[in-house]
C-alpha cells in the first residue's frame, strides 16, 4: 500500500524555484530518507509533505487522499525537528500527552499512550522531569516519544540528530531504527549526513537542487550509481574521479571506490606523494597526490604504516570501476 505520493511537486519562492517537479512513492512501512547537500530542498520537500509550506505545482496524497488543502493538523502526521521543540514548563509525561490532551483523550488514554512510548524509549524513570533536567539526546527522545504517542500514519524527521554529539547520533541512530521496526511505521528522514542514510534507509532519495537525481537501496545507490553526483554524495570517504583518458579508459572520467583503489610502494599505474595518513584502527586512509589525477583515497584493512611525503603507486581494480560521460552520466 502506498503511504505517500508526490505528483510533479514543485515549489518556487518567488523566482527561485527550490523544488523542481518531483515525483515519488513511499510505501507503506518503508524507511524512506531524503539525503543531499544543503540547500538541494531536501526539508522543504518534507515541509511541504507536512502542510508547513504549500507546494507551488502538484498534488500530495497521504494514504490515497489529495491532501494540498487540508491543514497540518489535519493530515495525521507527527514530525521531529532538529531543534526539540519541548515546552520547557512541562514535565516529561505532559510533553509527550500534550497533543493527545488538546485531541481531547481522557487521562487514562493519556498515560497508557505515554507510558508505552516511555518503555520503549527508556525514560520511564524521567516521566516527572522537566526538558532543563534532561540531556540533549534524552530530549530528543522525548520529542520522538511525543510523535508516536499520537499514533501517526506517517513519522517525519528534520535532521533530528544534528545537535547531538558523535556517540549520541550513534545511540539515538540505533534507537531510531529500533523503532522502525518495532512500530512497523511509514518514516521519512531527512539528513546530509550520508552515513546516517546509509545506515538507517529501507530507501534513499538523493536530491540536487530541488531535482530527485536517484532513489534506490543504500547498497544499490553505493554499488550502482546513476551519475556522478550520486556517486560521489553516496560513501564515506569520497568516491575517487580520475581521468580516464589518461589510463587508457573509455569515458571521460573513471570512478573509484577507495577500498577498490590497491596501493603499492614497488609499482602501479599511477605514481603519487602521500600526503597525510588517517589510522581509525580497523581502517587506514591513506591519501596521496597525483600530478595527473590530483589528490586520491585509498582505504586499507587494519593498522598500515605509511608515511607523508613517500611515494607510492596505486591501481583501481578495473573490476570494480566506474565510468562517466562528459556530462558526468554513467557510461554502462
Amino acid at each position: 500500500m502506498r503511504a505517500l505520493e508526490l505528483k510533479g511537486v514543485s515549489k518556487s519562492f518567488g523566482k527561485t524555484e527550490v523544488i523542481r517537479n518531483v515525483d515519488l512513492t513511499v510505501e507503506d512501512g518503508e524507511f524512506c530518507v531524503f539525503v543531499g547537500p544543503s540547500g538541494c530542498g531536501k526539508s522543504t520537500l518534507l515541509r511541504i509533505i507536512a502542510g508547513l509550506e504549500d507546494a507551488s505545482a502538484g498534488d500530495i496524497v497521504l494514504d490515497g487522499q489529495r491532501m494540498n488543502d487540508v491543514a497540518p493538523a489535519k493530515r495525521e502526521l507527527a514530525m521531529v525537528f532538529q531543534s526539540y521543540a519541548l515546552y520547557p514548563h512541562l514535565t516529561v509525561r505532559d510533553n509527550m500527552g500534550l497533543a493527545l490532551k488538546q485531541a481531547g483523550k481522557s487521562r487514562a488514554e493519556i498515560k497508557a499512550a505515554s507510558d508505552k512510548a516511555a518503555e520503549m524509549l527508556s525514560l520511564g524513570p524521567l516521566m516527572d522531569r522537566r526538558p532543563a533536567e534532561l540531556s540533549g539526546g534524552q530530549r530528543q527522545r522525548v520529542a520522538i516519544g511525543r510523535a508516536i504517542v499520537r499514533r501517526p500514519k506517517l513519522f517525519l524527521f528534520d535532521e533530528p540528530l544534528s545537535n547531538l554529539d558523535a556517540a549520541l547520533r550513534v545511540a539515538t541512530r540505533i534507537e531510531i531504527a529500533r523503532l522502525h521496526r518495532e512500530l512497523g511505521a511509514t518514516m521519512i528522514y531527512v539528513t546530509h549526513d550520508q552515513v546516517e542514510a546509509m545506515t538507517l534507509a529501507t530507501r534513499i532519495v538523493v536530491l540536487r537542487d530541488g531535482r530527485v537525481e536517484q532513489v534506490g537501496a543504500p547498497m544499490a545507490l553505493y554499488n550502482d550509481p546513476d551519475n556522478v553526483f550520486v556517486a560521489g554524495f553516496i560513501g564515506s570517504p569520497q568516491m575517487n574521479f580520475l581521468k580516464a583518458a589518461a589510463l587508457g579508459e573509455r569515458g571521460q572520467t573513471l570512478g573509484i571506490r577507495p577500498e577498490h583503489l590497491e596501493i603499492s610502494r614497488q609499482s602501479g599505474q599511477i605514481a603519487a606523494q602521500v600526503t597525510h595518513v588517517e589510522k581509525l584502527g580497523g581502517e587506514t586512509l591513506v591519501y596521496a597526490r597525483s600530478d595527473v589525477h590530483g589528490l586520491l583515497t585509498t582505504r586499507l584493512f587494519g593498522e598500515q604504516d605509511f608515511a607523508v611525503d613517500e611515494t607510492v603507486y596505486l591501481t583501481p581494480v578495473a573490476a570494480r570501476a566506474f565510468h562517466f560521460d562528459a556530462e558526468g552520466q554513467r557510461l554502462r
